[in-house]
């Protein structure tokens, strides 16, 4: 999804409309994660690109987008570009040292 949503639209409601942004970005991940994986992958990542503009958007985390459009949204600007782009990817184990416990939480 290679996307400029409008955040100021006449005649629309500020509130819902962002609330109407953020479901259509929710629905577009639960669309790609239903995807089938490739052979030895585990789950789909995200790469996701943020910015007032396109050509001002920068590498971002993948869990950090939903921040990102409530802090546009608070300043008032009237739109953002959001990138996400889907990628197959395989978890990696970190080996525990032998003897060690596990922590508790």
């Amino acid at each position: 999804m290679k996307k400029t949503f409008q955040l100021q639209v006449e005649g629309k409601n500020p509130e819902r409309l962002l609330e109407a942004i953020k479901h259509e970005i929710r629905q577009y991940l639960k669309r790609e994660r239903r995807k089938p994986l490739p052979a030895q992958m585990d789950f789909w990542d995200f790469d996701c690109r943020f910015g007032l503009s396109e050509e001002a958007a920068e590498v971002i985390h993948a869990g950090a987008f939903m921040d990102r459009i409530n802090e546009a949204a608070a300043a008032g600007a009237p739109a953002f570009y959001l990138e996400l782009l889907a990628k197959p990817a395989q978890r990696s184990f970190v080996p525990r040292a032998p003897g060690a416990e596990p922590s508790e939480d």
